[in-house]
């Protein structure tokens, strides 16, 4: 029979692959790799991202890798905006296809009827071109061709139908404003890969947040009939069991820390993929917890969720306010004031008085 594995052991081996039960020395790139990539649906969640993983990340770490193309903002898995390097974009963005035309029809199928996709997709690389632009010229030139459609479902979709990338300054800490679009090969020199391998998925998956089951990789990467492509891998990787008897796939030197092991308290990106990645999140939070996750960004103590978190600014001053749902030992508390502490220094270095409150979550 398989070997058994707990809550308490996916726990540590998740935050183990995931960089967070220890900071690393590892440069940001190699971080975003490990990780699988950055969930970056709005700019500044990546900084903290990393902040939360790598000893003395700053900001201009990331800012530069964008402007030098390194890292690449971009619609990629379940339909949403991740940080990728250029590398695993040219090979994720052609796997990811299919999942993509997905997310057009069901997002935005009903104000494209009628219209033939490819020919949409032609016409925005024509407009695009060697240029960068925003959704909403984008929008327009696409509406002149096909008057009376919407042109924010338009440029949408074609976030979906075209690889293209969002340059800075977009992804930038602190930026808001409209998305530029250009062409990924054009921004990166080099097109997309032409027979990129699911098992390459699968693998990059499992070292990132194995062990998991077919269920957890097609709930992270959006990807539908996997089953296929991990039975295939079968001979090549380890099975174990869950508590709830479900089979659990892992690579076979990935590292599967003692359940024991120390987690420190962190406080996570809003929508960061260690709390999104798997269809079973209970190795991170309660099923009650879950619908927070979504809303508000979480901070874990011993590995797990315990609360929730947000820095208001006003005027000079940078107040985190924690929301727990359940009480903080005198131990646990100290421990997430010192990490509050250095969250309030890194995200709002300018403020002259940092403050930080804590309150429970707010319950029906």
């Amino acid at each position: 029979m398989a070997e058994l594995l707990t809550r308490q052991s996916l726990n540590r081996a998740t935050l183990e692959r995931q960089l967070l039960l220890r900071r690393t020395d590892l440069a940001a790139p190699a971080v975003i790799e490990q990780v699988a990539g950055l969930q970056a649906q709005d700019p500044d969640p990546p900084y903290i991202g990393l902040w939360s993983r790598i000893t003395d990340f700053r900001l201009d770490d990331l800012t530069k890798l964008l402007n030098e193309r390194m890292v690449v903002r971009a619609t990629l898995f379940r339909g949403t905006q991740h940080l990728v390097t250029a590398e695993d974009y040219l090979w994720l963005r052609p796997l990811l296809q299919p999942m993509l035309d997905r997310w057009q029809k069901g997002a935005f199928g009903r104000f494209t009827t009628g219209l033939d996709l490819t020919e949409l997709a032609a016409a925005a690389r024509t407009v695009l071109g060697a240029s960068t632009l925003t959704r909403p010229e984008l929008g327009r030139a696409l509406v002149e061709r096909w008057p009376g459609r919407d042109p924010v479902a338009l440029a949408r979709s074609v976030q979906g139908l075209l690889p293209v990338v969002h340059p800075p300054p977009d992804g930038t800490w602190g930026r808001r404003g409209t998305t530029p679009f250009t062409l990924a090969d054009q921004w990166l020199g080099r097109p997309p890969a032409t027979d990129p391998s699911p098992r390459e998925l699968v693998q990059r998956y499992l070292a990132a947040f194995g062990p998991a089951t077919v269920k957890d990789i097609q709930a992270w990467s959006g990807m539908t009939r996997l089953r296929e492509v991990v039975e295939a891998l079968r001979p090549e990787l380890r099975v174990f069991r869950g508590e709830a008897g479900e089979e659990l796939f892992d690579l076979p030197e990935a590292p599967r820390p003692d359940p024991d092991t120390t987690a420190a308290v962190r406080f996570l990106a809003a929508l960061d993929n260690v709390v999104l990645g798997h269809a079973d999140r209970t190795r991170m939070m309660t099923d009650s917890q879950r619908r927070h996750i979504i809303v508000e960004a979480a901070v874990t103590v011993d590995g797990f969720v315990r609360g929730l978190w947000g820095i208001k600014r006003d005027k000079g001053s940078a107040v985190l306010t924690v929301k727990l749902f359940s009480p903080l030992s005198a131990n646990e508390e100290e421990a997430v004031t010192d990490e509050g502490a250095r969250l309030l220094r890194f995200a709002a270095e300018d403020a002259d008085h940092y403050d930080i409150r804590y309150r429970p979550v707010d319950t029906p």
